[in-house]
């Protein structure tokens, strides 16, 4: 009896956190997904909100940010379409998405974003590595 009272503690304990973790995967997602729709419409302010206090610290302004990636990060700026491939937790408080774009011309791109939680639980972007997809030659 108490080993089955253990094992049902242990499984709640573990399906709690597990969930947690899926709940942060999916903000996560939610925070790339709400700065690449602010870059298609060109909404600074919230594109940058989505940017982690350090990338905000190099680019001082949201326009500055607009700018940098407009000039940086075309497939990104103006994906014609995109999806979330993978999240992969990095640690306890980073995740890395993986990411498909194909931009205006048609090329295909694969991004790695990754994202910090931040103090007060939201999640925010410190980084985008984005390289063109394997097998596109132009």
């Amino acid at each position: 009896m108490r080993a089955a009272i253990l094992l049902l503690t242990l499984g709640l304990t573990w399906s709690a956190a597990h969930a947690a973790d899926e709940a942060g995967r999916e903000a996560a997602r939610a925070t790339v997904t709400r700065q690449i729709e602010a870059f298609r419409k060109d909404d600074a302010a919230t594109a940058y909100a989505q940017a982690a206090p350090a990338i905000q610290g190099m680019f001082p302004s949201p326009d500055t940010f607009l700018a940098m990636v407009r000039q940086g990060y075309a497939a990104v700026y103006r994906a014609r379409s995109y999806s979330v491939d993978r999240v992969e937790d990095v640690d306890a408080n980073g995740v890395a998405l993986g990411v498909k774009l194909q931009d205006e011309a048609g090329i295909d791109w694969v991004a790695l974003y990754t994202l910090e939680r931040q103090a007060d639980g939201a999640w925010r972007i410190t980084g985008c590595q984005l390289k063109k997809a394997p097998g596109t030659s132009t």
